[in-house]
């Protein structure tokens, strides 16, 4: 996360609180990682932190920048925790944009809980608090012992929310002659309607709910899928919610049954582009049949391959300015009700846009 953790420092040294601290808070040189030879890693600290609060920038997921596997990038965290703590940190907040093991959350009698597993060794190892993206469930948040630690799930959707505003609405005027009458957004499930409702009520839009049923016997293999709608589909514009984009199976098969309805075009958008094999190809597949418009994710899984995207038409909506935003609440005890808050269109295109500057 060396490359996102700089855009936050450049993002966040244009508030008055941190202005002419650059050189004093850029810590992303900070840890350095050794490896030995039968394959045991060390973290050491750089430099001197004692009393300072640390904002530790962490991604297990498997497309990231240093191109390592998600076991050895969850050791590297623990190390790097471990190594903050004995070196006398202040607080130590883990600022983890996707939490790979947050779809692990389910309490099952002979199965592990990945997500219990990962907060229970950072909080005893130290960590005071944690800030992520998006979860993948509210439920996730059961887990935490508000006790120990604290953790911010910040609403990334909102910043895809604008984003459609601001590329593709711009004004009140098309917000209530084009997108009312003629946006739709899907879920993929029943378990993500929550999501494309609130994506209906923040533009005043359709909402379309896609019934799945999984074959359980195989991971990410979907037997059918119903679409409900109010309305008819012909000719509308789609948009497809979702957290994530993993394998894209489930995406690849709503498209295909949202296409016989001849929408005017189906899109897709997501927070997290994981984009686990064979994502990619089937992406590109829809795209070259006409059936994919475009895609459009935000830039919480940092990998090198974004630098060229691999999907046509895919639209990489930075986050690293949000991440600022967080982390100057937190360090300076402000209040985070902004970010919070549900995101309204009618009211945004009323005010000035964060991304035309």
């Amino acid at each position: 996360m060396r490359s996102y953790a700089s855009k936050v420092v450049e993002s966040s040294v244009k508030y008055p609180e941190f202005s002419g601290l650059k050189e004093e808070i850029n810590g992303v040189d900070l840890l350095r990682t050794d490896r030995f030879a039968d394959g045991e890693m060390e973290v050491v600290v750089n430099a001197s932190i004692r009393g300072r609060d640390v904002v530790l920038f962490t991604s297990s997921s498997a497309r990231n920048e240093a191109g390592i596997s998600v076991e050895e990038a969850k050791i590297e965290l623990y190390h790097a925790v471990d190594a903050l703590k004995r070196s006398q940190a202040g607080r130590i907040i883990i600022f983890e944009p996707f939490i790979s093991c947050s779809r692990s959350d389910r309490t099952n009698r002979r199965s592990s809980v990945g997500l219990w597993v990962h907060f229970q060794t950072l909080v005893n190892l130290g960590m005071n608090h944690i800030v992520t993206f998006q979860l993948h469930s509210d439920k996730s948040k059961s887990i935490v012992d508000p006790t120990r630690y604290i953790i911010e799930d910040i609403p990334a959707l909102n910043l895809l929310k604008r984003y459609l505003c601001d590329a593709y609405i711009q004004d009140l005027s098309s917000l209530e002659r084009i997108v009312r009458p003629n946006w739709a957004f899907c879920s993929v499930d029943a378990g993500g309607e929550k999501l494309a409702r609130d994506f209906a009520n923040s533009f005043g839009a359709s909402l379309v709910v896609a019934h799945k049923q999984r074959d359980y016997s195989h991971a990410n293999t979907i037997e059918s899928i119903n679409i409900l709608s109010a309305e008819p589909l012909e000719s509308r514009t789609l948009w497809i919610v979702d957290d994530m984009i993993d394998t894209a199976a489930s995406a690849e098969s709503l498209i295909r049954a949202l296409a016989p309805h001849k929408p005017a075009e189906i899109n897709l958008i997501a927070v997290h582009a994981i984009f686990s094999e064979p994502a990619v190809e089937r992406l590109n597949a829809l795209s070259a049949e006409g059936l994919l418009k475009r895609v459009i994710v935000t830039d919480t899984i940092c990998a090198p391959h974004f630098s060229r995207p691999e999907v046509p038409n895919m639209v990489l909506v930075p986050s690293a300015g949000l991440s600022a935003m967080v982390i100057r609440a937190i360090i300076t005890e402000a209040s985070m009700s902004k970010l919070l808050r549900p995101f309204n269109a009618e009211i945004y295109l009323k005010s000035p846009s964060l991304f035309k500057s």
